[in-house]
């Protein structure tokens, strides 16, 4: 059994061990009676920080969730160590806000995020988007990589439709999401070189930056149903989003909205291809299962490992001691894990009810606000692969992302049966003579 001692959740070789070692090591931090301190990974472009405490349990992290006047976002919760204030905001946008400035722009953009703002804009839209990529991977020869072929694309779509965006630009805006959250895979960024990493990631944002900022130049002013023109022409106590605003939005918006649903839906298809009896189950009654097969692979997947918070004063959590700039990483991995919470809590089960997992984020002004567009995405997607696509399953071990912040696949072989051809019948020999 692996000691505390043992664990190191800033070695990035703890991100590459099995699922089955790091839950266990998770339960290690869990039933240990104090908050476990780690050092800080060395950044050469900034000072080493003091060390972060690991919040492991689901009631530690859903208390400090709904504390964020004790447990604030502005002071870093996209990174452990203390970046650069303007790297800390281009990136960041809301996640590391707090009120009364997060909740002015959070009531600005959360408007296109309602359930009626979707069943009227975007019910359609994720229906056809949907039948267009399944299309096309049937057009295929019974094989695919699942993450770029279908995964990756329909969040991408949605989300370059709500703001807009000419398609000549959705390549770019997949291209620099990956660089933004690459974690530490050396396919994306250069690995033991900080000023090149950072360089990358700048690149990166200002690829993105860039193309927001142009739209909402042409649209500031003007009318139009299109997220960038609500956003760019939204007023609210005097308030509107900057140029600079509006980019890092874009930034969180394109990365947070593509990230957590591709690797859903990814996820989904390799867990039910490796729990056959769980597939079993959402066939036999899509409509009553898929919410609580959602909640499920959210749950069990965590596809956001953690985020950061700061303590803003000298306070206690669930009786631990915190002093006033302490860094706490908000582990919601390990509190979809809690045995406390969740009965048998590394079975997939998609029938678990009730199910109060943190895979969204905890309560809070920092929940996820996108979670209502990302179950609606996966819902259709999953109904329509399995009712076009009945025997399609994942092939093969995913390719993983290597990072200890995003619990993601970067390619994911998949199989099925393509539809048969309709061979015209032969005309007669007389036919035509």
């Amino acid at each position: 059994m692996v000691e505390v001692a043992e664990i190191n959740l800033t070695d990035w070789s703890f991100w590459q061990r099995p699922f089955s070692e790091r839950n266990e090591a998770f339960k290690r931090l869990r039933e240990h009676p104090t908050l476990v301190t780690f050092e800080e990974p060395v950044v050469e472009v900034v000072p080493q920080g003091p060390g972060y405490k690991a919040v492991v349990k689901h009631a530690d992290v859903v208390e400090a969730s709904r504390r964020p006047q004790d447990f604030c976002s502005g002071k870093g919760s996209i990174s452990i160590p203390d970046m650069p204030g303007d790297v800390h905001e281009y990136f960041g946008s809301m996640i590391v806000m707090d009120d009364p400035r997060h909740a002015k722009i959070r009531r600005i953009v959360s408007r296109a995020f309602s359930p009626r703002m979707m069943m009227q804009r975007f019910e359609d839209q994720i229906e056809r988007t949907t039948e267009r990529i399944i299309a096309d991977l049937k057009a295929g020869k019974g094989t695919g990589d699942f993450v770029l072929d279908v995964a990756a694309q329909l969040p991408l779509d949605i989300i370059c439709k709500m703001m807009a965006i000419p398609e000549s630009a959705y390549q770019t805006i997949f291209d620099a999401s990956n660089v933004i959250l690459a974690g530490n895979d050396p396919e994306y960024l250069p690995t033991g070189d900080a000023l090149g990493v950072l360089g990358k990631l700048m690149e990166a944002g200002e690829a993105l930056q860039g193309v927001v900022q142009e739209l909402a130049r042409e649209r500031r002013g003007k009318e139009g149903d299109d997220l960038v023109t609500q956003l760019v022409n939204a007023n609210i106590d005097g308030e509107s989003l900057t140029d600079q605003e509006m980019g890092s939005f874009f930034i969180l918006l394109a990365v947070a909205g593509n990230e957590t649903t591709r690797n859903a839906i990814a996820h989904g298809l390799h867990l039910f291809t490796e729990f056959p009896e769980q597939r079993a189950i959402l066939l036999s009654d899509y409509d009553k299962y898929i919410p609580t097969a959602i909640e499920e692979i959210v749950r069990y997947v965590s596809p956001v490992i953690w985020m950061r918070r700061t303590a803003t004063r000298d306070t206690e959590l669930n009786g631990h001691e915190i002093k006033e700039g302490e860094k706490l990483v908000l582990y919601y991995n390990s509190a979809n894990r809690d045995e406390t919470v969740f009965t048998d809590p590394d079975k997939f089960d998609i029938t678990r009810s009730p199910n109060p997992h943190v895979g969204f984020g905890g309560p809070g002004p920092h929940f996820c606000l996108g979670a209502n567009l990302a179950r609606r995405e996966i819902t259709v997607m999953l109904r329509e692969l399995y009712t076009r696509l009945p025997d399609i399953r994942s092939e093969g071990e995913p390719d993983r992302l290597l990072s200890g912040f995003i619990n993601g696949y970067k390619r994911l072989n998949c199989t099925f049966t393509p539809p048969a051809k309709v061979v015209p019948a032969a005309r007669p020999a007389s036919e035509g003579s």
